[in-house]
Parts: C-alpha cells; structure tokens; sequence
C-alpha cells in the first residue's frame, strides 16, 4: 500500500507540476500551445488576465510551489507530516474551486491548462480519503479538540458552570439522528484490541462515562456515538433532591479540577428509571445508587432502609441495565446526620441487607479515596464478603491541601469537593493496593484525572480493568473518548500487546 500510494500521488503531483510550469512560461512569454481559441476558450487570455497574479506573483508558479510542497510531504512518513499533505491538498482543492469561480464569472473565459490543474488537485484530494481514511479520522477528531480548546472551552468557562453543563445535556439528548450518525463516523471506530468480556458484558471501549454526569438519564442515546464504551446514570437516591445550595460546581482550571458540590442532585430512583425505561439501552449502562441527602434520614438504620428501597425498585423495574453501582462515598452529603459508610459496622449492616435483594447484576462499591491503605484495605475485606464484583477508584480528592490543588483557586470555593487531576495519584495507588491484594476477587474501575491515553493507561497497567472519566471531557473536549481509544489501540499494537486486559495491574 504504502509504494502503491506514493506511486499514484507521485505521478499526479508530477503532472500537476509540469501543468504550472507550463502555465508559468506561458505568462511570462505572452505565447500559448496546444490551446484552442473558442468563444469560452482562450488560455492566454486567462493567464495574463489581472487575476493572473497575486501580489505581482503569477498563480501558476504559486501551483508549482504547491506541488513541490506537497511531493515534499508526500515522501515523509511522520504522522505529522501527512496531516501536512492533507492540509494542502485540501487547500489546494479551494483554491481550485475560487480559479474556476473567477473563469466563469469574472474572466468569461476557460483555460484548459488550469482546469487540467484543477483537476489534479480534486484527484489528489479525492484520492487522499482512500489512502488516508486513518489520517483523516486523527486530523479531524484532533482538530475538534483543537477547536474546543482553544476557541470553544474559553467561552464556555465564562458562564456559570452548571448552567453550562445543564445546557450541553439538554443539547446532547436532543441531537437529532442524522448528526449522532454523523458523529458515529467521526468519532467511533472498532478496535478489537479495547474490546473485552468482564462479567458476562461484552464492552466495545473500556472508556465509560462515571457517574455525577448524566443523573437525569438524558444521554444513552447520545454518548455511544462519541466514542463511550459504557456510562453510569446517577448517582440516584430513593427520593428527589434538588441539591445543594449553589455554587454546586465550579471550575479551578490551574489545578485541572472541577469543584463539585451537588449532593446527589437527582429526580428520585422512580421518576429516572421511567425516563431510562422509555429508551433502548444500546450500550453497557450502569446505574449508581447512593443515600437520599434528607435531614430524616438520621440513624443509620433509616439510611440503609433508604438505600435498600432503592435498590429493590429498581430490581423490580427490570430495566435492563448492565450493572449497579453502591455509592457509599459521596463527600457532598450535607444532611448525613454524622452517618456514613465507611465504619465497618455500618458497612458490614449496609452489604448484609443488600445479599438479602438477591441482585442477579454484578455491583460495584464506589469508594472514597481519602482513606489509609490500612483503612481501604479493612474496607476492602468488608466488601469481599458479600455479593459484590468489584470496587471504583475513586469518588472526589476531599483535601485541599493537594499538591495538585492551586490554594488561590481552592480559596474561592466555601463548600465542595475535587475532581480531576487532584484525585489522580491517590486513585491509582488505590488501584494498586487493590489489584495487589484482591485481584481474584474484584473487577477494579478507575476513574479520577483522566486527561488522555497515557492517564487510562497508568490506571489500567495498575490493576484497572476499565476506566471512567468526567472532568477530563470538561477540560479536553467532548472527542477526548475517542481520541483515548485511538491511542490506546496504538499502543497496545506498537508494544505488542493483542488486548486491553493484558497491561491490567503489568505495573505490579
């Protein structure tokens, strides 16, 4: 492929080459060959028209300068190198199509040599989305992020944090059909190396959306088309919450961070799974289920009974979900009454009434990252008694004293906890103990500071067996999934690995 591609773009870069020499002399000498004069043909009428220059240079050496440029790129073999060829050519088709526009309309005139150079500029284009499908998916999907970063992102990060989050949800379950098939073919691709089986569910990406995004259930029928392996709704309670007084999110863009104070905002476990219940659910959808943030839930025994009711809902709904997740370490509950679920009391009471439900999907215990590996450690054998498959590293960085946290970014926020970068190390050395200790016996999700495919990869190679991300999309863009799974994919290929589950805890 790769001889036959330099063959055929060689031979026509040549061509195109050779026409704007031509074309050159020919504006220079004032004399034409070879071109008949017709009332819509007359070259030398074209080339030395006042639109045969640009600034006193003749657009016929410009087109030689083009082709030389793009037979220079054409013999490099560095990624960067092609977007370049791509780039140009895709100029050159513009440019193209503005010579042709001044021919028709302004000179009345054709010439044959320049429509003969058009015409190589529209093959050498045409033929790049042949040779070039995989170069072509990299430009644009890096030229979204691009875009997003630095034109899209500053604007958004002026408006009020949850308006803006509130609206891109509202947009995103509103996409019509023809722009999420659109987006399928931009952002989607299969790599066989990322697919993987893990408890009887079959994910396409082992890069999911956590929960704290999506707690409406507004984007299942969205997020498959950029590029999601899986995504949990919620976190849910078993009554309604309308959240925490405001600010309940913010941004700290030094430390990579979002402030997060929501509480568990949601519309009730009833109210949400009817709305999940109307939708064909096309892909691995987990639902996380936490504690109602209610002042009446004050003893520990309301508190489990809240969480149970729950549960049980949902089991008898039957929606056909992939997974649960127990959230049992939300930061933001402000009407906890003292409560919480990391005593191994409370714990141990809280997983014996959930053996009781007889839950037939596999769930996963949502834990704090701010705890003692000796403490995470007691936690973790807790857990291992009860039907539970696995555990997610991990929920919101809750000290503000982070190496990662910038304190004048902190000091601007009374009340909330930290996604994002700050919560990156203390995840992965969870991760780690982890997979260390219980790899036999817990599935591990990571979620926490992942920004792009050498971040998943670190919580992978440290016993992770899938990866969730949020504020990573926040501050890269919302082709960040896909751009992960393209790297990833690379990587896995250029180290000699055939799937994603054979660098899961290689770090150990």
């Amino acid at each position: 492929m790769g001889k036959v591609y330099i063959f055929v773009f060689g031979i026509l870069i040549l061509l195109g080459l050779a026409d704007s020499v031509f074309l050159t002399w020919e504006h220079y000498t004032l004399t034409s060959i070879g071109c008949p004069i017709s009332p819509w043909i007359n070259c030398l009428a074209v080339t030395s028209s006042k639109y045969s220059e640009i600034l006193g240079i003749p657009l016929s050496l410009l087109g030689s300068i083009y082709y030389i440029v793009l037979f220079f790129l054409l013999l490099k073999k560095e990624t960067m190198f092609k977007h370049f060829f791509l780039l140009t050519s895709s100029f050159g088709v513009l440019f193209s199509f503005y010579l042709i526009y001044i021919q028709v309309f302004a000179i009345g005139l054709f010439c044959l040599y320049c429509l003969a150079s058009a015409l190589i500029s529209f093959l050498i284009f045409g033929l790049t989305w042949i040779f070039f499908k995989k170069e072509w998916s990299t430009l644009v999907v890096d030229s979204l992020g691009y875009g997003y970063k630095f034109i899209l992102k500053p604007m958004l990060f002026m408006v009020d944090a949850e308006v803006v989050h509130e609206t891109m949800v509202k947009m995103g379950e509103s996409l019509p059909k023809l722009i999420l098939n659109l987006f399928k073919r931009i952002f989607v691709k299969k790599y066989k190396n990322l697919e993987q089986k893990i408890l009887d569910i079959k994910f396409l990406s082992p890069i999911g959306l956590a929960a704290g995004f999506d707690y409406e259930a507004r984007l299942t029928q969205t997020l498959p088309f950029i590029g999601f392996g899986f995504q949990t709704v919620g976190t849910i309670t078993n009554m309604s919450y309308g959240g925490n007084p405001k600010p309940r999110l913010g941004r700290l863009p030094q430390s990579k961070s979002l402030l997060v104070n929501k509480g568990f905002k949601n519309l009730g476990i009833e109210q949400t799974l009817k709305k999940l219940s109307e939708k064909k659910l096309i892909y691995p959808v987990g639902i996380s289920i936490g504690r109602t943030n209610s002042p009446k839930l004050d003893t520990i025994d309301k508190s489990i009974t809240d969480i149970l009711s729950a549960f049980k809902y949902a089991k008898n709904f039957n929606i056909n979900n992939a997974y649960y997740e127990l959230n049992i370490s939300c930061p933001n509950i402000i009407h906890d009454a003292g409560i919480n679920f990391y005593k191994y009391n409370n714990l141990e009471k809280l997983l014996l009434e959930m053996d009781k439900i007889k839950l037939t999907k596999p769930i996963f215990v949502k834990m704090p990252i701010d705890q003692t590996d000796g403490y995470t450690l007691k936690m973790l054998n807790v857990i291992s008694r009860h039907n539970i498959k696995g555990v997610i590293f991990g929920n919101l960085q809750t000290n503000k004293k982070n190496k990662v946290l910038v304190s004048s970014e902190v000091n601007k926020f009374k009340m909330g906890k930290y996604s994002g970068k700050p919560t990156f190390e203390d995840s992965n050395r969870l991760i780690k103990l982890t997979y260390k200790n219980f790899k036999d016996r817990f599935i591990i999700i990571g979620c926490g500071g992942v920004f792009n495919a050498d971040d998943a990869w670190v919580k992978f190679a440290n016993g992770a067996s899938l990866v969730q991300l949020i504020t990573g999309m926040i501050f890269e863009g919302p082709q960040l999934t896909a751009q992960i799974n393209r790297d990833l994919s690379e990587r896995l290929q250029k180290e000699g690995y055939k799937n994603i589950s054979q660098i899961v805890g290689s770090a150990i």
